[in-house]
């Protein structure tokens, strides 16, 4: 892991638009993906929502500074316009993303997953590049992902959208000569590129003897009682499988071990990985009760935007998109 930390940010010069509303503009930032571009994201936030309360992503007014009637939900509290166009912001606050992946082929089936490897569908690759281009103008440093093909497939195709026009590239620290043989020896590439650090610690919820079953089937087999108790328990484990218990011990000890340490020094990360391993960390952001996250719904490839700041974790909801509403939304079930 600590070949991510070595890479140091690129100087760049990128685009940054206005609000709905407003002129773009072209300056020359010495910033990490730069974080002028986070004002001008601003209108297309969802705002935070009480815990049970759906988003609409329809109602929230646009950020724009001439207009007092806009609702203002300002990203980073310390993003300052100076003179000339110029941006600051304090080095104590940082971005984190939360992407669960696009939809996969037993998503579109209906099958218990898991751990097993499975690629995309052709709306899993449409949902990955939307969401590209939802958190194009984040700034962005290190991405994590699973060990899975679905998290990394999606990670790599919504950094296809990212304004800055890093190369993403996989980490290969599984052994010597693998960190040997995928080394970059020049300095200048390097600095044109965004780290991807793989972490099985960060993979689907192990589902057991039930991957690779349809999940109707099951429950016919089994009945409903039975497999909703294997799927939203929180401590019960499906014959063979992990709890969403277990999961959350290992996703959040690798959260706390190797991605919390880098926000506190100010880097900009993306996790694109899975709804169990997701809903495990965004328990421990939020402070939720074992009860709430298990009612927790996460939408395919829909980012979800917090800010760290002085310790804490911030949720700003989503980038908004064409069609969903809540993102971040408790199931009425």
């Amino acid at each position: 892991m600590a070949g991510a930390v070595a890479l140091d940010p690129a100087v760049f010069i990128c685009s940054h638009y206005g609000g709905r509303g407003g002129g773009g503009r072209n300056f020359a930032f010495h910033k990490k993906c730069d974080f002028a571009r986070l004002r001008s994201m601003s209108g297309y936030l969802a705002p935070d929502k009480p815990l049970g309360e759906k988003m609409n992503s329809t109602k929230f007014p646009a950020f724009t500074s001439s207009s007092s009637s806009s609702v203002q939900y300002p990203l980073l509290s310390s993003l300052n316009e100076a003179g000339g166009g110029s941006f600051q912001r304090k080095e104590n606050e940082s971005v984190l993303i939360l992407i669960r992946h696009g939809e996969s082929m037993w998503n579109e089936k209906n099958l218990f997953t898991g751990c097993v490897d499975v690629p995309l569908t052709e709306k899993g690759v449409e949902e990955a590049i939307e969401a590209g281009k939802r958190i194009k103008n984040m700034p962005l440093d290190i991405v994590y992902t699973s060990a899975l093909v679905r998290s990394q497939m999606t990670a790599m195709l919504a950094l296809t959208e990212h304004h800055c026009m890093k190369v993403p590239i996989i980490l290969h620290n599984e052994n010597e000569e693998s960190r040997i043989w995928s080394k970059i020896h020049s300095e200048d590439t390097k600095k044109q590129t965004i780290p991807v650090v793989k972490a099985w610690q960060l993979n689907e919820r192990m589902y057991g003897d039930l991957q690779g079953f349809n999940k109707k089937a099951t429950a016919d087999l089994y009945g409903k009682d039975q497999v909703q108790k294997w799927r939203r328990s929180y401590d019960v484990r499906p014959p063979n499988g992990e709890s969403l218990e277990m999961c959350l011990g290992r996703a959040v000890a690798f959260f706390k071990e190797q991605i919390e340490p880098q926000l506190m020094i100010g880097k900009h990360i993306m996790v694109v990985a899975h709804a169990n391993s997701l809903r495990s960390i965004i328990m421990y952001l939020d402070k939720l009760s074992s009860q709430e996250v298990i009612d927790l719904e996460l939408s395919t490839g829909v980012p979800m935007l917090y800010i760290y700041k002085q310790g804490n974790f911030i949720r700003r909801g989503s980038p908004l998109g064409s069609t969903e509403a809540g993102v971040y939304a408790y199931t009425e079930v």
